[in-house]
């Protein structure tokens, strides 16, 4: 059995640590932190974004990411993130369902929840992060600190750095991912692009995302993802290559809310584009 078979739904999630919103003003070489903001958000409850999912011949798969809440947690507010993941290999399947509970206005996470069934083997984790005490446990007995008093788990992330700046050739140095082993993660832009998928033709911003994962990657690895140059900053194709796995890529084919601003520009092969269904 191909490798890329056995590490698709674990890697899938992984490639969608984080996205980028590109714009102007970064400085060439920057370290975020985190701070309270009145902007608006490119995101909101009620978005989802369906993927197609590819790796290697013969391997497709279905993901999807979307939004409800909110809910409350410890007293704070949340918006609750949703991310699963489908695919069939030969007689076994492959799936991920994961679930993250953020406080939009600090952009910090409070809870993630991961369930992974790949092939024959299962993997389960349920993670709280203690913000303002620099800390989270899970419910396996594990603990740590964290360096940032607001922390992100593997789906959070995306939707944090959707909402942060990076212009012209810069990068940007992230220190955010609730378990310090897992940081820093490093944002470099790599200009513009045009990218077509089943969703339409979207004009985007393309980032490298170098992460430090040796549960995937055995180190570091390396994501590029072609985010939507529009008020949503959707990630509408993403790409890592995973050591022993080859290319692992996600393409939007759809997305929820319809919003003008933020469609494609046609649907492939000129036709107009539908709402999602």
């Amino acid at each position: 059995m191909n490798t890329a078979h056995a590490v698709l739904a674990s890697t899938l999630l992984t490639i969608v640590v984080a996205g980028a919103a590109l714009a102007q003003g970064a400085p060439a070489l920057a370290r975020h932190s985190p701070h309270v903001s009145p902007a608006p958000l490119p995101f909101a409850v009620g978005e989802r974004l369906v993927y197609d999912g590819t790796a290697g011949p013969g391997l497709r798969g279905r993901g999807e990411m979307w939004i409800d809440g909110p809910e409350e947690v410890r007293g704070t507010s949340v918006i609750v993130l949703h991310f699963t993941f489908a695919a069939k290999v030969g007689f076994l399947k492959v799936a991920d369902k994961t679930t993250s509970w953020l406080d939009p206005i600090r952009m910090s996470a409070l809870r993630f929840v991961k369930e992974e069934h790949h092939l024959l083997a299962r993997r389960s984790e349920d993670v709280s992060m203690e913000p303002l005490e620099h800390r989270w446990t899970a419910t396996d007995g594990r603990e740590g600190t964290t360096q940032s008093d607001a922390p992100l788990d593997e789906l959070s992330f995306i939707y944090a750095i959707r909402t942060f700046s990076l212009g012209g050739d810069s990068t940007l140095v992230l220190d955010r991912h609730f378990d310090a082993a897992r940081s820093p993660t490093t944002l470099r832009s790599l200009g513009r692009g045009t990218v077509t998928t089943p969703a339409g033709t979207f004009a985007t911003r393309e980032v490298e995302m170098r992460v430090r994962d040796s549960r995937n990657y055995k180190g570091e690895g390396s994501i590029r993802f072609s985010l939507s140059d529009d008020a949503c900053r959707r990630p509408v194709r993403i790409q890592s290559t995973i050591p022993g796995a080859g290319t692992v890529v996600l393409t939007l084919r759809s997305a929820l809310p319809v919003i003008a601003a933020c469609a494609g520009t046609s649907a492939p092969g000129g036709e107009p584009l539908a709402a999602a269904r």
